[in-house]
């Protein structure tokens, strides 16, 4: 089972006073809402995280949705036999996340995992709606904690690309 978290570092707050209903897209991807995240394999009871304090959070759900598209491009879907990659870059290292799907599944790796670690591996359909929940549940929080935020057109957008997808049966 995928658990996808994070924390808000203490290092970097975000400014009080900024009107968050205006702030740009730039700002909210890059700028603002810093802290670490992690995706965790609760049955396997492994994580795959940063612990560098300065990860953009929103940014983070935000791309991690966007990849889950991006290898769901291949029209024969989990019958694809063809891999199909993507990598999640950090701005301020070199270090990447890794994604690769073949089927129904996608392989996380990072550039910070030991050589021999093997990948986390979870189902296309759960990673793109525990990302998709992530997304959600880190507006809200941020929302929060913000109140304007909520008021931001590019939040909206956000929310709007990326719906929360229905719980299995």
């Amino acid at each position: 089972m995928l658990d996808i978290g994070y924390a808000l570092s203490a290092r970097f707050p975000d400014p009080s006073d900024l009107d968050y209903a205006r702030v740009d897209r730039h700002a909210l991807r890059h700028d603002l809402f810093c802290g670490d995240v992690y995706l965790a394999d609760t049955k396997a009871d492994r994580e795959l995280s940063t612990a560098w304090g300065w990860v953009p959070v929103l940014d983070f759900a935000w791309a991690l949705c966007d990849i889950v598209e991006q290898v769901d491009q291949d029209p024969r879907g989990s019958r694809a036999s063809r891999p199909q990659y993507a990598e999640l870059d950090f701005t301020e290292s070199s270090d990447r996340m890794l994604f690769t799907r073949r089927f129904g599944w996608v392989d996380i790796e990072a550039d910070w995992m030991k050589a021999d670690e093997p990948p986390l591996t979870f189902s296309h359909t759960e990673l793109r709606r525990e990302a998709r929940d992530f997304l959600h549940d880190v507006v809200a929080d941020l929302c929060d904690l913000h109140d304007s935020l909520a008021d931001n057109p590019v939040v909206w957008d956000l929310q709007a690309r990326f719906p929360r997808l229905p719980a299995p049966r």
